[in-house]
């Protein structure tokens, strides 16, 4: 597709400040919060992430698109962000085993995107001035009608988004004959979570997001599992009462992201929206109980309060953030629970972390 031939498109901020670029293909309009990903690949697992739903995607990497899109390498049944704004978009792409371009799976999955826009200039004033809602649209001559539908978009904070992206039903993962059971609650679950779990030994039983603890106990499983997930935790209060059942009766319990933060809350501990949120594959945290540093893959806008953790009686941070000392970890230390505001499971992303799915499986072990 030739430059002259695309039609102008824009990104417009709820405060009001437009970036102009081109548009992909697809016109209209799509609103959501912005944010950024610093990845320098994986766009397509960034794409299908569940955690992203809701959400206008900046990528920081200069190309997009350039690999295709493989139908392997998704975390999810379908594009979940709200639409992409990049920089240059590669309409051709040079991997042989690519199954399309990313231009055909973006239509196939009727998304918004529009490139040739400053992502340098975009992302610092993200930096600048947070997270806010925007609106990515071709029509770029009705700027007052588009202002006033941005309007009326919903604020991130306070927003119940698990329900948009959540199983309907339970389902199965894995070899029915592993050493070891796992009921999973799907939250806005990854698919290289299942994935890591099961060549773990597991069988994972994936329950829906308002599941109870006597539906995900009826499994028999020997290990609970929250995932990662969109939106704000607070409204999920059901969550944060299986979370509760399970921290009470003393079961092995692992949470990611979104399931991390259903864990402090359902000890009390609060959660805030971030400023602009951590998004990337470059994070250094710090293994307060090792000493050790991990590069980490994340993905969230909220966390979880570090002044209640630290006084709590029964919590301790295991793992910091060393961009911002925002508690990247915790363990109960009177129960079988922990959790961490990251992606071990990465995808796209290091593994420096993957060792906390078989800390999951030694506490299962020692129950």
């Amino acid at each position: 597709m030739k430059y002259t031939q695309r039609k102008k498109a824009l990104i417009l901020l709820a405060d009001g400040t437009i970036f102009h670029g081109k548009s992909i293909g697809k016109e209209g309009s799509a609103f959501g919060e912005v944010c950024f990903n610093t990845g320098t690949t994986g766009y397509q697992e960034i794409f299908t992430d569940p955690s992203y739903f809701g959400q206008i995607m900046v990528t920081t990497n200069a190309h997009i698109g350039n690999y295709g899109a493989h139908d392997e390498e998704v975390e999810s049944d379908s594009i979940k962000i709200a639409g992409l704004v990049c920089k240059n978009f590669s309409f051709e792409y040079s991997r042989p085993d690519a199954d399309s371009s990313l231009k055909t799976f973006f239509e196939e999955n009727d998304t918004l995107a529009i490139s040739d826009v400053d992502t340098r200039s975009l992302v610092s004033y993200i930096r600048d001035n947070g997270a806010m809602n925007a609106v990515i649209s071709t029509e770029v001559d009705n700027i007052d009608e588009l202002k006033k539908q941005l309007a009326e978009v919903p604020s991130m904070d306070g927003l119940e988004l698990a329900s948009k992206v959540s199983t309907k039903e339970p389902y199965f993962y894995g070899n029915e004959n592993a050493k070891y059971k796992i009921s999973a609650l799907d939250i806005g679950i990854k698919k290289n979570i299942l994935r890591n779990l099961a060549k773990r030994d597991a069988y994972i039983k994936v329950f829906p997001y308002n599941a109870k603890f006597e539906d995900l106990e009826s499994f028999k499983p020997d290990g609970y599992f929250l995932s990662n997930g969109p939106g704000d935790p607070e409204p999920l209060v059901e969550a944060q009462e299986v979370a509760k059942e399970i921290i009470k009766r003393d079961l092995p319990l692992f949470g990611i992201c979104l399931g991390h933060q259903i864990i402090a809350l359902a000890n009390g501990i609060s959660t805030y929206k971030m400023h602009h949120g951590h998004r990337g594959i470059n994070h250094p945290v710090i293994n307060l109980l090792t000493g050790k540093g991990e590069i980490t893959s994340q993905n969230h806008g909220f966390a979880i309060s570090r002044e209640e953790t630290e006084k709590h009686q029964d919590i301790e941070i295991t793992h910091l953030h060393l961009n911002d000392d925002t508690v990247a970890g915790i363990k109960m230390k009177s129960k079988n629970c922990f959790s961490v505001q990251y992606h071990p499971e990465a995808s796209p992303g290091p593994h420096d972390s993957s060792y906390l799915f078989d800390e999951f499986i030694n506490n299962i072990q020692k129950n």
